[in-house]
């Protein structure tokens, strides 16, 4: 049996006994959690670093050619302006002092809407005392004819009294002047109303002159009169008048009108096709057509007006714009039959060279270009006419540089400005 000091020495821990080994597991947890750690480093430093940079670029849609593109040519330029054929500045019939303007510019108008009122004062009472005038002429019609009865009364009572010889011839007569003297009086007080009747339509023309309304539908161009102001349609009180309440413009009428030189002249003919171009807009080609040679000249500057309609409504189009007209070689029936417009139309400088051969690169999915090589035919202007490789609505690069290659990534210009 132990004793007590050997049981304690029992219990007692040995501190110089070896550690175990450490688990092989817990390495293998912090090698790979070393290992995602630099994974995410890597990624991380690819974008920031390696990522490709996009070049910036300008695009041009590309144009499917239209009808006579490609097989009208100008025959001579010239230079005029958008003109209205139906402009008028609408003033009022009457001088008046303005009450209130229902115009302002750019507002479009339709036939009879009111632009404008006058002060009625003095119109309004005209027409009370024309109505006055006229139930005065009413009343008294209507007195004339119940003495017209009594007297024709009178006259047949008399004249079976007469024939009786109860009453003298002189009665009778009297009796018959004085029926004949109230028929009279009557037709003159009905003419009367009749001129009275006149009258107050006249004054109930007077009231609605007060009222200014547009003549034809148009867009209001100008707005010429304040409520306050006095207007006149002559030019009454100097400078202190206004002769119009605002000016419209059939936008439907819009025209271009040009100056030709005499020794040009001959080339041009009425229904002659004419291609025109707004300078505000000078991208845009609008198809228009002759309307007339106007049949005189301008001594001073030695050139013909001549007349073109425009093809093409659009609220771009505003008068006095300038223009820059070509007008057309009329192409032949059997060529319009038989040749039909073909390929597309592409701005010169989106055509570059890569080794030796005409392509373009058209922008794609994702900004990403994609290069192709091109047939290209005549020029036409600062574009070229595209027979193969590109299709309309296209979208290409313009002045393409040197290290845009096949599948490269792009940024529009605009996009980068933003």
């Amino acid at each position: 049996m132990n004793s007590s000091p050997d049981l304690l020495k029992e219990l007692r821990i040995d501190r110089k006994a070896a550690t175990p080994p450490p688990s092989r597991r817990g390495l293998w947890i912090r090698l790979s959690i070393a290992a995602v750690v630099l994974l995410v480093l890597g990624i991380g430093a690819w974008a920031v670093f390696g990522r490709e940079k996009p070049i910036e670029v300008k695009t041009a849609p590309v144009v499917a050619m239209a009808s006579g593109d490609a097989s009208s040519a100008s025959v001579l330029d010239a230079t005029g302006y958008v003109v209205a054929r139906r402009m008028a500045t609408v003033s009022a019939k009457i001088t008046g002092k303005v009450r209130e303007v229902l115009i302002e510019e750019g507002q479009r108008v339709e036939a009879g809407q009111v632009m404008a009122t006058l002060d009625p004062i003095d119109a309004d009472a005209q027409r009370s005392l024309s109505r006055a005038q006229y139930g005065a002429a009413q009343s008294q019609v209507t007195g004339v004819q119940a003495r017209l009865k009594q007297a024709e009364a009178d006259a047949a009572r008399l004249s079976k009294l007469v024939s009786q010889q109860l009453v003298s011839r002189s009665q009778y007569d009297e009796a018959i002047a004085a029926r004949d003297a109230l028929r009279a009086e009557l037709l003159t007080a009905q003419r009367n109303a009749k001129v009275a009747a006149d009258g107050l339509r006249i004054a109930d023309i007077g009231v609605d002159n007060t009222v200014v309304r547009a003549p034809f539908a148009g867009v209001v161009t100008a707005k010429a009169a304040q409520p306050g102001e006095i207007v006149s349609p002559l030019s009454a009180g100097g400078g202190f008048t206004r002769t119009g309440i605002g000016t419209i413009v059939d936008m439907d009428s819009l025209e271009v009108e040009v100056d030709v030189g005499e020794a040009f002249i001959g080339r041009v003919q009425p229904k002659m096709p004419v291609q025109a171009t707004l300078n505000a807009y000078p991208d845009w080609k609008i198809p228009a057509e002759v309307i007339a040679v106007i049949p005189t000249a301008d001594r001073g500057k030695a050139t013909v007006k001549v007349r073109i309609a425009l093809k093409s409504r659009d609220p771009r189009i505003v008068p006095e714009m300038g223009v820059n007209v070509s007008f057309l070689e009329p192409a032949k029936p059997q060529q319009q039959a038989t040749q039909q417009p073909q390929g597309v139309r592409v701005p010169a400088a989106a055509i570059a060279q890569r080794d030796g051969q005409d392509v373009a690169f058209v922008v794609g999915e994702e900004d990403r270009v994609e290069q192709r090589s091109l047939k290209t035919g005549a020029t036409l202007g600062n574009d070229r006419l595209v027979l193969s490789g590109l299709q309309g609505g296209d979208n290409v690069v313009l002045d393409p540089p040197a290290e845009l290659k096949d599948g490269g990534k792009v940024k529009l210009a605009e996009d980068a400005a933003e």
